[in-house]
Formats: C-alpha cells, structure tokens, sequence
C-alpha cells in the first residue's frame, strides 16, 4: 500500500471579548448563575429584531487584517438553519457566501475566510447523579447565547498533528495580542474543530475527511488528530473507505466516538438574514483597525531569525511574549557588540527564566545589568557557572551592579594564563589516575571526572573550555 500522507484543516472559533451580544445588550459573561444575561432577542422570542454590535464588527477587522485576509467592501448575514435545544431560533445567524474577512495567511497556512457569527447556548449533560425525576437529562443555560464569534477556517495545508497544534498556538497568541479576545481555551473562549483526511503522498486529490469537534488544549487537539489519523489509516490498510462524520475523541480513554453524519452546506440551507443590512466598513474603521495593529508573532519571529540570527526555537518562545520580547530587545541594545543576540536569547529564555522560577521573590533586573553580566561572561571575565551564581544575587536582591557582586562574592574568573589553573587541573589529574588513563586511551566521557572535580575546586570560577584545553594539554593529547 502506498504510503498515507495527512491532510489537516482546522476551523477556530474566537470568543469576542465584547461587553454585550452580538445581536443585543445582554452581557457578556462566563461562571454567572445560568439564564441571568438573557431577553427577548437572544431567546428568539416573535417578533423581536437583532441589532449588530459595532465593537465586534471593529474586532473583527483587525482579526482579518492580522491574518492578511481581504476584507470585504460588503458583506451580509445569512440564516444556517438547524435544530438543536441550545439553539433557541432553530438557525444561527452567520456569514455564508459573503464573508467579511476573505482569503488569507498565517505563516504557511492560508485563511480561506474569517466571517462573524453568533455563539449557541451552553448545554450541561447531567449524568446519574445528577437525575431529574428518575432519568438522565441535558439543561441548557442561555447566558452564552448570542456571543459574538468569529470563525477562521483554514485551507487544509498541515501535514501532521504537531504542525497543527504548533500553527494553532500561533494563532492563539496573534489574537491575544490583539486584544480582541482573551482566547482562553479552558472557559471556550478559543475552540478549535479539526477537518482529517489522509491520501496517496504525492497526490493533489482530497481524501474523504471527518472532522474532531471542540478540542479545549492543544495538547488534546494533536493527540486527537494522531488518533484519527491511526484510525483512517487502518480503515483504508484493512480495504474499506472512510466515511465522512463528526467524531468525539476523548482524551482520558483516547477513543473516538462517531456524533453523526458530517453536515454539506446545503443541509443548513443558508439564506440571506431578511433582519439585518449589509455590513460596509468605511475607510476610518479599516484605517483604526490598520494602526492598531502591534507587531505581531509571526512578524516578530522572522524578524528576529533574519535580523537577529535566532534560530526558530528563540524566536518562536520570544516572539510568543510581547512583554519578553521587549525585554530581550531592551538587553540586546544594551549588551551592543559585547555578546551576540542569540547569545542574549540563551540567557532571558534559559538562564534568566530558570533563576526566576527558582525563587518565589525573585524580580527580573532591568536590562543594563543583566547586559553587563553576559557582557563579562562573553568577556570571560566571569565563567558561566560564575554568571549564574551572579544571576541569583540579580534576580533575588535587586542588587544592579554586577562588578560589585563579582568582586564581593570572589567570582572573577580564573584564568589559564599566570599558572593557577594549570596547577589545578595538574592536582585533579594526579588525584585519579584512572580516568587519566581512560582518556589517554580515547575514552573521551572520562574527562568529565577531571573536570568536574576542577570546577568543585574552582568554585565554578574557572571556563570549561579552557579546563579541557589543559587536561588534554598535560595528558600529551
């Protein structure tokens, strides 16, 4: 059998941090008494018209212009009519054919659209427990209905599980920084639905796809696709073909359960919404969205990778925190040509963030000092052993100047050129003769002991390499 190649798409659905509904003034809210932000718009009663909100529309431009999408000089609502009890109309008011936002990109990944829409009600599954008059039920709680959406749906350009919760965390932290939405996945303001296929690699053809519903942490979402794919995979090794569905997957037992058929376009019968005009942003609202913009994620990081010489890593762990990625520039400016930038990268994502997380206390210094510390260990004035001795006293007293420390605390480094390190290193090979032995004899993990004891000697005040530099050196190597 010809080797299975993953089609992924993903449809997100971003909960608008908006102070009221999309069609009417009831708050917005999570965790309230159930049916307390409800009225006569958001429960459908005859007769009642919806009025659009504004600040979602706004919200929703600058979402489409963060994700290079077109924006639409008009576009309209429709009708997707179906039924279920969270769905108080029996149809979603929607975009279907005339989105606001159309084609775009993300990094690799193309936006086919990003169209506004209106959330469903919260239904609460009670279980054994919780029985009502001797059997199972499902309550619904209207308070989460009519909460302004906007749906991003990707092509289907990912090509495995860990792409896909990657891109999807990338979007997450682009809206975020938006403002728009405090995307938070655990209260459903950020739910992500998976489209999955596999075919014949090499192929431009589409497999039949099924699709994952509401995955609430991408942990969940990539062991989800793993699984689908697993699935599909063995169907079509065992002969059969795929059928198109909604499935659940659960990530305590990792099964997969089929919810039902999965729904064509033509099945919600979409039909333009006969309450609402046409929504026409003017050029002032696409000019405010423009200029609101902050330097995003994925600008950041090629910045950083192109600008910087951070590798993808770097970039990506700084470019996800704008608070950090400011500070991380703050050092760079002021280290200049003392120390390379990835080489500041090391330090604020690796050293700095450790030292921090050891302390309950610990502040993080202003960027000169912490600049002047990798400036001496760059120097090799301090070794980085050293350093970080330096970065506890920063990060646990406040104290600013680095000099001082090192001098106070006796961590200047220790150098190979007035002989003290030399006699050291001489001392530590003379006390075990066995793993001056193995290294002679090309056993190159030994020299670890010999370095190791160097280094306790040291207090950690001398370099590394030039430790090794003079181990090899005295055993004739």
């Amino acid at each position: 059998m010809a080797e299975l190649e993953a089609v992924i798409g993903l449809e997100i659905h971003v909960q608008l941090s908006t102070r009221s509904k999309m069609f009417c003034g009831c708050a917005v809210s999570f965790g309230d008494e159930p049916n307390v932000h409800t009225c006569p718009i958001c429960l459908a009663h005859p007769g009642v018209l919806p009025v659009p909100n504004e600040e979602a529309i706004r919200s929703a431009l600058k979402i489409g212009l963060a994700l290079d999408c077109e924006i639409a000089p008009r576009s309209i609502f429709h009708r997707k009519n179906y039924f279920y009890p969270d769905n108080p109309k029996a149809y979603q008011i929607s975009q279907y054919d005339v989105p606001i936002c159309g084609p775009g990109r993300l990094g690799e990944v193309r936006i086919t659209r990003a169209h506004l829409e209106e959330d469903a009600a919260k239904t609460i599954h009670v279980g054994a427990s919780g029985r009502i008059h001797g059997s199972a039920a499902s309550l619904v709680d209207f308070n989460r209905a009519g909460t302004p959406l906007v749906e991003i749906v990707t092509e289907p350009d990912l090509r495995s599980a860990a792409d896909a919760a990657d891109w999807a965390r990338l979007l997450r932290e682009t809206v975020r920084q938006l403002g728009v939405s405090d995307v938070n996945m655990e209260e459903g303001s950020l739910r992500v639905d998976a489209n999955v296929s596999v075919r014949p690699a090499g192929s431009t053809e589409l497999g039949t796809k099924t699709e994952l519903k509401n995955m609430n942490s991408f942990r969940f979402l990539q062991r989800g696709i793993e699984a689908e794919l697993g699935r599909q995979r063995e169907v079509i090794g065992a002969g059969g073909r795929v059928e198109q569905e909604t499935l659940h997957f659960d990530p305590a037992s990792g099964d997969l359960t089929p919810l039902r058929s999965k729904e064509e376009a033509h099945d919600y019968r979409y039909f333009p919404e006969p309450d609402l005009v046409a929504i026409a942003p003017t050029a002032a609202m696409l000019a405010e969205a423009r200029e609101s913009l902050p330097e995003l994620p994925a600008a950041r990081m090629a910045r950083y990778e192109a600008e910087l010489g951070l590798d993808e890593a770097q970039a990506r762990l700084l470019a996800g925190d704008p608070e950090q990625a400011g500070y991380f520039e703050a050092v760079v400016a002021a280290v200049g040509e003392a120390a390379e930038p990835r080489v500041v990268a090391n330090w604020v994502t690796g050293d700095l963030t450790a030292a921090l997380r050891a302390s309950e206390d610990a502040e993080r210094p202003e960027a000169g000092p912490l600049a002047d510390l990798i400036g001496a260990v760059a120097s090799k004035q301090v070794s980085h052993a050293g350093g970080k001795q330096v970065l506890a006293i920063l990060v646990a007293d406040g104290d600013a100047d680095v000099a001082e420390i090192v001098e106070r605390e006796g961590l200047a480094q220790i150098g190979g050129d007035d002989g003290e390190l030399a006699g050291i290193v001489a001392a530590a090979i003379a006390a075990d003769p066995d793993a001056a032995q193995q290294i002679r004899s090309g056993n190159g993990k030994a020299i670890g002991a010999i370095v190791g004891a160097v280094m306790r000697e040291t207090k950690g005040r001398a370099d590394g390499g030039e430790v090794n530099r003079l181990i090899r050196e005295q055993l004739g190597m």
